[in-house]
């Protein structure tokens, strides 16, 4: 299968479902526990018969969907095909979903040499070393704790060394950045908008807004 841009996955229109770094998202309004445990076991019976399996997360009034294809790193046709069956099986379960507030979290090391890094926070967090869209990358395979990724950066002191990176929806970055400000933040940059925005806090910590807006990948 083929890896789809997130101008392909924008056009597909899938309500609900928000592309979040390499995955399509949504969050299932289930209501209670057993509603939602009766979603999941139809969304696992579609899935064996779609040979495609997604990432569940049952709550007790809510259930979290992630889809991607490993075997490309992003997001197919499999994955637009499930993403609309799994919609079908929420309307007729009457339940409702959608991705706000929905983020999903990476963690950037700014550092000067990744190589002498990487394998320190590889092996303390027992991660697995890949290469990413981005850059270099140690990842968790059971996707349980966020990735760390490095970002080439100088040897100047004082510096920054870790800032999260919180992918969400284009359509709640504003929302975001506004209540940012007025929680003390600021803006520090759009330059790099719409694939990313740079906030800091009151003390200067910096975090990134991400977007799949303007990647090539």
């Amino acid at each position: 299968m083929t890896k789809l841009t997130g101008s392909q996955v924008a056009a597909e229109g899938l309500a609900g479902w928000a592309h979040l770094y390499n995955g399509l998202h949504t969050r299932v309004s289930s209501g209670s526990f057993a509603a939602g445990l009766a979603l999941v076991a139809a969304i696992g019976a579609a899935a064996e018969e779609a040979n495609h399996h997604p990432d569940l997360d049952l709550r007790y009034t809510h259930v979290d969907v992630r889809l991607t294809s490993h075997d490309t790193g992003g997001i197919t046709g499999r994955d637009i095909r499930l993403a609309r069956t799994i919609s079908g099986l929420v309307a007729d379960a009457g339940l409702t979903q959608s991705f706000a507030g929905l983020t999903w979290l990476e963690l950037g090391l700014d550092s000067p040499d990744h190589a002498e890094v990487a394998p320190f926070w590889e092996a303390v967090m027992g991660l697995e070393h890949r290469k990413g869209d981005y850059d270099e990358e140690v990842v968790d395979p059971s996707g349980a704790l966020p990735t760390i990724w490095f970002q080439q950066s100088g040897r100047e002191e004082p510096r920054q060394r870790w800032h999260p990176d919180l992918w969400i929806d284009p359509s709640e970055v504003q929302s975001r950045i506004d209540a940012a400000v007025a929680a003390g933040g600021k803006l520090e940059s759009d330059a790099e908008a719409p694939s990313f925005w740079v906030l800091a806090d009151p003390q200067g910590n910096r975090v990134c807004l991400c977007t799949w807006q303007d990647r090539a990948a």
